[in-house]
Order: C-alpha cells, then structure tokens, then sequence
C-alpha cells in the first residue's frame, strides 16, 4: 500500500512556471490556467505602461505640450518609474550604467533597469537632454510614479 505522501503528485517545477509566464507576455491572453494533479496555477498579465509617456499619480492635472519641468524642479524634467520594483543603473552586474550625471541621451534611449517580479523592464527617457540627477540608488527599491532621474530638456 503506497503512503498518502507518494500518492500526491509532484507539484509543477518552478521552471515550467518561468515558462507559463513567457507564454503570457507572448501570447497576448489576459490570463492562462494550468493544472497538475491536484495543483492549480493561474497567471494574470498586468496591463503594461509604455514606457514613453510620463505617468502621472492619480487625480494630479494633465500636462500640457511641455514635459513635467515645473519651478519647483528648476526647469528640469522628471523621469518617474511606471512600477513597483527594483532600480538598476547597468544592465548586468559589472557592466558599465546605461547613462551618468552629464551625459546627453535621447528621447527613446534607455536610462535604467526596474526589475519587477523577475521581469527586466527598461525605463527609457521621455525627452532628449542631459542628464542632472539620478536619484535612485542601484539596487534599491523604487515605487510606482518615484522620480529616478532629472534631466535638462534640450532647447526648442
């Protein structure tokens, strides 16, 4: 007679999930249901915030054509994180940082990493200009709308 234990089927390796998980960012489907014996997993996409516009916090007034430069920041634009996750400055460990303090970058260029649940997302300037700040700290957490970069606006 076999034990309950030997009995229960092996749950679903964390390497399949891995796998359920591209085929969700792939396929386009807002949801996919897996079932193994008594297991059941399901994996829901999160609506995806491109990364070119600006987000702004709820209920704050719509922008004009100018980007967020206001007096408070001294002209200078804002770009804010689109999610919750984790902010790093080079794309791998020991690499160079995508940009540094007086670099000129364009619009479209990519500043950042914010890693969320496992997930690479590059965060990309919104305008052409220079880089002031960076005001995030490599490695560290960040929160949804957090400024993580200042940059100059190119003129005209």
């Amino acid at each position: 007679m076999r034990s309950e234990e030997e009995n229960r089927p092996d749950p679903l390796p964390l390497d399949q999930v891995e796998k359920i998980v591209v085929l969700l960012r792939e396929s386009g489907v807002g949801e996919i249901r897996v079932r193994r014996g008594e297991t059941e997993i399901s994996v829901k996409a999160m609506p995806e915030i491109p990364p070119a516009s600006p987000q702004r916090a709820a209920g704050a007034e719509p922008q004009a054509e100018a980007p967020d430069a206001s007096p408070e920041t001294n002209g200078l634009y804002s770009v804010r994180s689109p999610l919750v996750g984790t902010f790093y400055r080079a794309p791998a460990p020991g690499e160079s940082s995508y940009v540094e303090v007086g670099d000129a970058v364009q619009a479209g260029q990519t500043l950042c990493i914010v890693e969320a649940m496992k997930m690479m997302n590059e965060i990309v300037a919104d305008v052409s200009g220079e880089v002031v700040e960076v005001l995030a700290e490599n490695s560290g957490g960040v929160e949804y709308d957090q400024p993580l970069f200042r940059l100059r606006p190119d003129e005209g």
